[in-house]
C-alpha cells in the first residue's frame, strides 16, 4: 500500500524563467509567495545565477510584493561560499571568474578574492557567469588549476532565459576551461546536491515535504528528483510541454506556470497527489 502524501511544507522557486524573464515578470509574484505562505509553506528562492547577491535579489523581490527572509534566498553564489567554508580556512586566496555579485559573496564569506593579478597560494579557482569576460580571465583561471588550484563552477547552465532568447550561460564558460584542463569542475548549483541540501537545511523540510518549481528538467527537475524532492516544471521558461511529457521520470506537476501550481497545491489541502 502506498503512503499517503504528505503535506508541502517548504516551496524551493526558482526565478528565471519561473518568477520573471529579464525584468518582466512571469506572475504576480506577490500574490504568488504570499499564496504559498497562506498554505503553511515555507518559501525559499533558489537560483543558479550568481550575478547578485541575495541584497539584490532581496530588493528585486520587494520591488513585486514579495518579501523573502535573507536566509532563505540561496544562490549559487550563496552555495559556492558554504562550499568553500567547509572546505578552507578563513582568509584562504580564491580567483574568481564572475561578476560582482559572487566576488561580493565569496568576500563577504571572509575570502581574500583574486580576480586578474598573478598571486601564488590561490587555494580554489570558482568559475561562474561572466557577461564580460576577457580571454585573459579564462587564461588566468586555467593557470590557477593546472598550478593545483580546485576546480569549482558555480553552475553548469549552458545558457540563460532573456526576452531576445537563450544566451550564453557560466556552463559555456566552464567548459572552455574544462576542455584546456582536462579537468571536471565541482559544481555547486542545480543539479548538484550542495544548493538543494543547503535549501532543505535552511527550510527545515524533508524532501517528501519539499516541492521545487523550475523551468528547466536539466537542472531544476533533475537535481530535485535525484533528491526525492517533489517537482514542479513550469513551461514559462526553457522547457516545452513535449520536452516535460517525455521526461523520465516526468515531473510530479506540469503547469502553465507557478500560479497553476498554487491552485493546485490550494486545492489539495497543500498536498501534491
Amino acid at each position: 500500500m502506498e503512503s499517503q502524501p504528505k503535506k508541502i511544507k517548504a516551496v524551493l522557486l526558482d526565478m528565471d524563467g519561473v518568477l520573471w524573464r529579464g525584468s518582466e515578470p512571469l506572475v504576480k509574484i506577490g500574490a504568488l509567495v504570499e499564496g504559498f505562505k497562506n498554505l503553511g509553506c515555507r518559501v525559499c528562492c533558489v537560483t543558479n545565477n550568481s550575478t547578485q547577491t541575495v541584497a539584490q535579489y532581496q530588493q528585486r523581490l520587494a520591488k513585486f510584493e514579495a518579501k523573502i527572509e535573507a536566509n532563505l534566498i540561496i544562490t549559487s553564489a550563496e552555495a559556492t561560499a558554504a562550499y568553500l567554508s567547509d572546505h578552507y580556512p578563513s582568509g584562504a586566496k580564491v580567483f574568481i571568474l564572475g561578476e560582482d555579485g559572487l566576488r561580493t559573496t565569496i568576500r563577504q564569506a571572509g575570502f581574500d578574492v583574486v580576480r586578474e593579478k598573478e598571486d601564488l597560494g590561490v587555494r580554489a579557482a570558482v568559475v561562474g557567469l561572466d557577461r564580460d569576460f576577457h580571454y585573459q580571465d579564462v587564461n588566468q583561471a586555467v593557470q590557477y588549476i593546472q598550478r593545483g588550484a580546485a576546480f569549482i563552477g558555480t553552475n553548469p547552465d549552458r545558457t540563460i532565459p532573456t526576452p531576445s532568447g537563450p544566451a550564453p550561460g557560466a556552463g559555456a564558460i566552464i567548459k572552455m576551461i574544462e576542455a584546456s584542463t582536462g579537468l571536471d569542475a565541482v559544481m555547486i548549483g542545480k543539479p548538484a546536491e550542495h544548493l538543494y541540501q543547503l535549501a532543505l537545511s535552511r527550510a527545515g523540510s524533508s524532501p517528501a515535504e519539499t516541492l521545487m518549481i523550475g523551468d528547466r528538467l536539466e537542472t531544476d527537475i533533475s537535481g530535485a528528483q535525484n533528491l526525492n524532492i517533489r517537482t514542479g516544471l513550469v513551461l514559462t521558461g526553457i522547457a516545452s510541454k513535449a520536452e516535460a511529457e517525455a521526461w523520465v521520470p516526468q515531473p510530479d506537476i506540469i503547469a502553465e506556470d507557478a500560479l497553476q501550481i498554487l491552485e493546485v497545491l490550494t486545492a489539495n489541502d497543500g498536498k501534491l497527489i
